[in-house]
């Protein structure tokens, strides 16, 4: 961890990027950018944020994005908030400006990878991040590699169907919104003061949680899962419920050894983007052994 690596986290209204090198992240920014502007108006907001740190003898750029990615090309499709970026071949574009390697993933990818170098995924070969906040996203760790598929498509339990929708539609920040009408933000602050009512919607958003896991734990029988995103931090209210389903699993011996942990990591997703060049480098020191 050595190098010198810029981190960068596309989000909907801002984008967030600092440097980091052997294991700490410092010249931390974030800039709003002109989410309904062209392709070219968020581009220059990169240029702006790589620019800044060039004088550091970077190594390598890793981004985030909440989108489906081509990974191996560096193409970002159908970047959520950004209605402009529709298909933007980010890699070739920032790797002929800056003449620097580039890394792009998926978001919740990157949360995973974060955890795995920086988080409470240090020294677990075997894990995976589930980030919980607009969406239901999900990042998957096998012998310390991150696991995307070709297009990120590993890890998309959100998107499985459930009941009358899909598990994202109950067990996400939209849950809230969807089946009650209400702000999750404004619900988490009712739910710290108390309120019964608050509270009985958080314990069936549990319940519901704790369904996805278990799709988790039958598909692929991972022994950590890290939680993530804006909803986790109200974890304590849906912990017991989410809980109680996840103990009528099937195969009890599985549940001995398994966890779950709440990531209390700064700054993940830019640490996570940052870790997608120490994957890659990984990635090359297996094969050569």
């Amino acid at each position: 961890m050595k190098e010198n690596i810029i981190g960068i986290d596309l989000g909907a209204t801002n984008i967030r990027a600092g440097l980091v090198n052997n294991g700490v992240l410092s010249l931390l920014e974030s800039k709003k950018i002109n989410s309904i502007g062209t392709v070219d108006d968020v581009l220059r907001d990169f240029y702006t944020l790589i620019e800044s740190k060039l004088t550091h003898n970077i190594q390598a750029i890793g981004i985030g994005v909440p989108s489906v990615v081509d990974v191996e090309n560096g193409i970002v499709y159908d970047v959520q908030y950004i209605p402009s970026w529709k298909e933007v071949h980010l890699k070739s574009i920032l790797e002929e400006r800056f003449k620097i390697p580039v890394y792009i993933n998926n978001d919740a990818n990157c949360f995973a990878l974060g955890e795995l170098y920086f988080g409470k995924g240090i020294g677990h070969k075997n894990m995976l991040g589930l980030s919980i906040g607009t969406g239901l996203g999900a990042g998957l760790i096998l012998n310390n590699s991150l696991i995307t598929g070709p297009n990120c498509g590993v890890g998309e339990f959100g998107m499985v169907e459930y009941l009358d929708h899909c598990y994202e539609y109950y067990a996400s920040g939209q849950f809230f919104k969807n089946l009650y009408n209400v702000d999750g933000e404004w619900v988490f602050e009712q739910a710290k003061k108390g309120d019964k009512q608050i509270l009985e919607y958080y314990q069936i958003f549990g319940f519901h949680v704790g369904k996805v896991i278990k799709l988790i734990l039958y598909t692929l029988d991972i022994p950590l899962i890290i939680l993530g995103g804006s909803v986790s931090k109200a974890y304590s209210f849906f912990e017991q419920t989410m809980w109680q389903e996840i103990r009528n699993f099937a195969y009890p011996k599985s549940l001995i050894n398994f966890k779950i942990e709440v990531s209390n990591l700064n700054n993940a997703s830019v640490l996570g983007a940052a870790s997608l060049y120490f994957d890659a480098q990984k990635r090359r020191l297996d094969k050569v052994i």
